[in-house]
């Protein structure tokens, strides 16, 4: 049985310490866009966005067979790849890439606040399993200090001390250095537990396309080659959770952390076959860039756990609220 003991740690300032957060990350937001119309804070840059479908499977384990996972199920969604930066850079650009999924007609009451009683809910993942940051403080060191390349490193010593500092560099660099594969042979993690149900989790979209280095040889590289794929045939993630055990090897607090226990598969997410710039793809495409991707787009017993998720609920707010993301759907999109 996996373990059922996990638990937050939730400082005294956070609440408000994460909307000074989200507030920055607003103005940072703001200023980018230079009076003109906003992007994402970060992830801005979209590598392609399609059609998708999401399948609970039948045999999963029986400990995994857990709310929205107990019954075997397809429901419609959609799937966003992206780059991870705050500006829209080339493809060739080292940088973390995302994947984000909106799942439709998804019942459960849901944790934001005035949005209980909306039907989708929304993974989002990385290429990386672990994130180079403890915590949101150390998240936010390297917002600011970003804000001047040059200076980098000498403002995240300052800001983490020498030690901490080249620590949290070394450990960005190695994720970020690690060899980029096609988005189909890439996996993606939550990196970052969940609830789920009385458990708690992380999760994967393990590619079934075997990984193998690729060389990105121009700025859209990523993207349109997914597209070229996807016009041939579809393409396959296992959706997989990994345990948490205790506070030592699987731990809330500490997203620096590679969790030790097995993945097992609960679901796979299908990109059908589809042609994204067909006038359908297209509007498949416009469609997903108005949507907002937010981790706290949950049901209750998926609900986000841990620092760093805690301040992203602040954060996806203020981003998606500036940037006037479209009213989450009540039903699966038409495209027809």
């Amino acid at each position: 049985m996996p373990a059922t003991d996990w638990e937050e740690t939730i400082a005294a300032d956070e609440a408000e310490r994460f909307e000074r957060y989200a507030t920055y990350l607003g103005g940072v937001q703001s200023k980018r866009a230079h009076g003109g119309s906003l992007d994402r804070a970060l992830h801005s840059k979209a590598n392609l966005g399609v059609e998708a479908e999401f399948e609970i499977i039948a045999d999963a384990p029986e400990d995994a067979r857990v709310g929205m996972f107990a019954t075997p199920k397809v429901y419609r969604a959609v799937a966003r790849f992206s780059n991870g930066a705050a500006r829209r850079q080339s493809d060739r650009k080292l940088d973390v890439r995302g994947l984000a999924v909106k799942v439709f007609g998804v019942d459960g009451k849901k944790v934001i606040e005035g949005l209980e009683d909306e039907t989708t809910q929304d993974f989002l993942a990385i290429r990386s399993s672990v994130v180079p940051m403890r915590n949101a403080h150390q998240f936010m060191a390297i917002v600011r200090a970003s804000s001047t390349p040059a200076l980098l490193p000498l403002r995240l010593m300052g800001s983490l001390g020498p030690i901490g500092g080249i620590k949290l560099i070394r450990r960005a660099l190695a994720g970020l250095k690690a060899p980029q594969s096609a988005l189909a042979a890439t996996s993606f993690y939550s990196a970052l537990p969940i609830k789920y149900g009385p458990y708690a989790v992380q999760f994967t979209f393990t590619a079934r396309d075997p990984a193998a280095p690729i060389k990105v040889g121009t700025a859209t590289h990523l993207g349109d080659e997914l597209a070229a794929r996807l016009r041939e045939r579809a393409v396959i993630y296992d959706f997989q959770v990994r345990f948490y055990r205790d506070p030592v090897t699987t731990p809330i607090e500490d997203a620096t952390v590679e969790w030790d226990s097995p993945w097992v598969t609960v679901a796979k997410l299908t990109l059908p076959v589809q042609d994204p710039t067909s006038p359908r793809g297209i509007k498949v495409g416009e469609l997903v860039e108005q949507l907002g991707f937010d981790p706290w787009h949950a049901r209750e017993d998926l609900r986000p756990l841990g620092d760093i998720m805690r301040a992203r609920s602040a954060a996806y707010r203020v981003s998606t609220q500036a940037r006037k993301s479209m009213p989450e759907p009540r039903t699966a999109p038409v495209f027809d």
